[in-house]
C-alpha cells in the first residue's frame, strides 16, 4: 500500500474510532461511556436527542445505563444506576426550567402518584430556583444510584440529593414514560428510529 493510500485508510480508521467513542448532536459532543457515583459505576450511552419546544431547540438530552435497553417501562422498573444528561442549547430563566419540570411531572403522573413525591419535588424545584439563570452551554446531570438517591449536578458540581427510587422513576418518566412531553426525544433516548414503537 503506497503512502497516500495508507494515509487515507489510517485517517478513516481514526474517524471511525472517534465516532465509536462519542456522538455529536447539534454541535454537542456526547461521550459513549461515563462513570457516576462514589463506586464509579460505568454507564453506556443508550440514546440521545434534541428537546424541541414549538420551533426552538431547548437542550440535547442523553440517557446512560449499565447496558443498552430500548424498553422504557423496563428501564423505569430496573433499580439500577443511570444518568440523564441535559446540555442546554439556549438561555433560560431558572423559573422557566422549574415550571417546565413541574408541569411535565403534573401531566405524566396521576394525583395518587404525585402525592408521596410532593415534598421531594419541592426540594428538586428549590435546587433549580437557586440558580440565577440557565445559560446556553450549561450541563445538568441527573444521576441515580440505588440506595444513594438522585443527585443533581450543574456543570459537574453537586447541588443536591433526593432520596427514593420512586422519585427517580417518576422524574425519568417525563422523558421515557408512556406519555412523555416529547415523543420524538423519547424514541431517541431509547435508541429507536422515528416511527418505531
Amino acid at each position: 500500500m503506497n503512502s497516500p493510500t495508507r494515509f487515507v485508510w489510517v485517517t478513516f480508521a481514526l474517524l471511525l474510532s472517534a465516532a465509536a467513542a462519542a456522538a455529536e448532536i447539534d454541535g454537542v459532543t456526547v461521550p459513549e461511556h461515563i462513570h457516576i457515583g462514589a463506586d464509579s459505576h460505568k454507564l453506556t450511552l443508550n440514546g440521545a436527542g434534541v428537546r424541541m419546544r414549538l420551533i426552538f431547540k431547548v437542550y440535547v438530552a442523553a440517557l446512560y445505563l449499565p447496558a443498552k435497553m430500548n424498553n422504557g417501562e423496563e428501564i423505569l422498573r430496573n433499580d439500577q444506576p443511570r444518568r440523564l444528561m441535559l446540555y442546554i442549547l439556549r438561555d433560560l430563566t431558572s423559573e422557566q426550567l422549574t415550571t417546565s419540570m413541574s408541569e411535565a411531572l403534573h401531566e405524566t403522573l396521576t394525583p395518587a402518584e404525585r402525592l408521596p413525591l410532593d415534598s421531594r419535588m419541592q426540594q428538586f424545584n428549590a435546587i433549580f430556583a437557586s440558580l440565577r439563570d440557565v445559560k446556553r452551554g450549561m450541563q445538568i446531570a441527573i444521576d441515580y444510584v440505588p440506595k444513594s438517591g438522585t443527585t443533581l449536578l450543574i456543570n459537574g458540581h453537586e447541588k443536591g440529593r433526593i432520596q427514593g427510587a420512586d422519585f427517580s422513576q417518576a422524574l425519568l418518566r417525563v422523558w421515557i414514560g408512556a406519555y412523555p412531553k416529547d415523543p420524538e426525544l423519547r424514541m431517541a433516548l431509547l435508541g429507536k428510529s422515528p416511527g418505531s414503537k
